[in-house]
């Protein structure tokens, strides 16, 4: 019975090499493999490629395996979400058309399906504070005029550009910024302020390469009582193989261990 939804995120594929992604999307593959008969809904929260640039009728070639077995996933009956994250923002609907997927470009607000929870699912890339460098490239390299003035480029170009900007973003940052920085995270300072406008009993993320499961306590603003809120950060497939399962009554993050 598909009862259960699954969330996943920063996979990386395409980097840094054809083998080790090609491992990477193999281990992917097993898992989806072993919750397929219980998956009613997977969410993919950002950077499910390395890099991505999609024309019209042109996408990046590679990740089959991974393809086909979503495909198949979604042939059966399962919900597919992927979410546009830092590394693969020039996401079109060539996913949409192929795999029936649902791209989310921006944060999402998941009412939990038979029960009253609300969940705030993100990427994470350029919440909070600070930043600033980074959100104007987002804006400029987001705008439809851009990626139209790209797409009038031969494809080995704008796939290049994807790649090339990709890698010089992974190899600028060394292991230490993906360590979890308390209360200087800007993803956890922008949850506790989503929370003093509006309720969410979680918040999901990606981004980080980390995994994380916090609780945020706040108050009530009618009567003053604490009350809490989750916070979870998926970690990634490159080094951690972590996940987090809805099973219909708690949200856990798991670890896979590919046999």
């Amino acid at each position: 019975m598909k009862n259960q939804t699954y969330f996943i995120s920063d996979v990386h594929l395409g980097a840094p090499s054809i083998d080790l992604s090609q491992d990477r999307e193999r281990r992917l593959v097993s898992f989806l493999q072993s919750i397929a008969e219980h998956c009613e809904r997977l969410f993919i929260v950002g950077d499910l490629f390395d890099y991505w640039f999609e024309y019209k009728h042109v996408v990046p070639r590679g990740h089959t395996r991974l393809l086909g077995q979503l495909a198949q996933m979604v042939d059966e009956g399962m919900e597919l979400h992927i979410f546009v994250g830092n590394h693969d923002l020039w996401m079109g609907n060539y996913l949409v058309e192929e795999l029936g997927a649902t791209i989310h470009y921006k944060p999402l607000i998941w009412e939990v399906p038979g029960t009253s929870l609300r969940y705030y699912i993100a990427h994470g890339d350029g919440l909070g504070p600070g930043d600033r460098r980074y959100k104007a490239m987002k804006k400029i390299f987001t705008n439809p005029m851009v990626s139209w003035v790209l797409q009038r480029f031969h494809p080995n170009f704008g796939v290049g550009l994807a790649r090339r900007m990709s890698r010089s973003s992974r190899n600028s940052q060394g292991p230490e910024e993906n360590a979890f920085k308390g209360n200087q995270e800007r993803q956890l300072i922008h949850s506790q302020a989503l929370l003093e406008k509006e309720w969410f009993d979680a918040f999901v993320y990606g981004h980080r390469h980390h995994a994380k499961e916090l609780l945020l306590k706040t108050q009530d603003s009618f009567n003053g009582a604490n009350i809490e809120s989750k916070y979870y950060v998926l970690g990634d497939w490159i080094t951690l193989n972590t996940y987090a399962k809805w099973d219909g009554k708690r949200l856990t993050l798991n670890t896979y261990s590919h046999q």
